[in-house]
């Protein structure tokens, strides 16, 4: 990606606007010639909205096999409550879907990616190369995102809103981290109510004339080991004495290092995917069980 810096790399970001159901807001999306983070977190928020209704079907009666982690310890639970901060993944996490493979079904290339995003959730590849390797299946052009922003609004997992809700009354700081994009984690995040400044994720590039040229190699979630390095930041910079990552997916796992998380819950309402959670924790299948432990 080195390659890229000798262009005009134009990312975008979504702005807020209202749907016809009144219960989300839409985004559009604009241009930017100065690629900054200032820029990338000027975004306006909607005045109001509530989020997209969903529904799963719990996963438990289709265990692939034992797991001794869905029940808590002591010394887990004492963790998850006395946590400062709460880093979320993404795709298959806070929202039903991973967010590249639904752009790429969008753009006519859904089968291709979405297998090379299992194999990178699986943690069996790098995940640079798992995320250039879909980018280049696809490279979704400025009008191609602008108009996926539009008619594929987020699809939020159930009770995530309350449990987002419910850390924020207890003054924990809630955060976003993803290898997917900032133009599809913005709106999510305004519909949370969690800060811009909260995200780390990556970013799509594009030309002047609105041309695919790639992702911003320097993000930490672009890489293996990327959400580790996020979350090791967010606490060096902030000094949380206890802080929590919850996602489904081996980089969510790695994030549980050395100056990292204190705790990994794997959230295995969407997917499942048995390496990481027979190594999480705390296995749950629902948000009900991390609202209910914080009563």
């Amino acid at each position: 990606m080195e390659g890229l810096v000798q262009y005009r790399a134009t990312p975008i970001y979504a702005v807020c606007k209202e749907y016809h159901s009144r219960s989300l807001p839409a985004f559009s999306v604009r241009q930017t010639r100065n690629f900054s983070r200032s820029h990338l977190l000027a975004m306006k928020r909607p005045q109001s909205f509530k989020p997209v209704a969903a529904s799963v079907q719990p996963l438990e009666s289709s265990l692939p096999g034992n797991f001794d982690n869905t029940l808590p310890s002591k010394e887990v639970l004492d963790l998850w409550r006395s946590a400062n901060a709460v880093c979320f993944d993404v795709d298959s996490t806070v929202c039903l879907d991973e967010g590249i493979d639904e752009l790429a079904e969008f753009c006519g290339a859904g089968k291709a990616v979405a297998e090379w995003t299992a194999r990178a959730m699986g943690g069996s590849v790098p995940f640079e190369e798992a995320l250039a390797a879909r980018l280049s299946l696809f490279k979704p052009s400025l009008s191609q995102v602008q108009d996926f922003l539009q008619k594929r609004p987020p699809k939020l997992s159930p009770g995530i809103d309350d449990l987002v809700k419910k850390l924020k009354s207890r003054n924990t700081d809630v955060y976003l981290i993803s290898g997917g994009f900032r133009q599809m984690i913005n709106p999510v995040a305004s519909i949370l109510g969690i800060p811009l400044e909260n995200i780390f994720a990556n970013q799509l590039l594009f030309g002047d004339s609105g041309e695919f040229l790639g992702f911003d190699a320097n993000e930490p979630t672009s890489r293996s080991g990327g959400k580790a390095t996020a979350v090791q930041q967010i606490r060096k910079v902030h000094g949380y004495k206890t802080l929590v990552m919850i996602g489904d997916g081996a980089t969510d796992l790695e994030a549980r290092k050395p100056g990292g998380a204190d705790l990994f819950i794997c959230y295995a309402g969407v997917q499942l995917r048995e390496a990481v959670a027979t190594n999480a924790d705390w296995l749950v299948f629902s948000f009900a069980d991390l609202i209910n432990s914080l009563e």
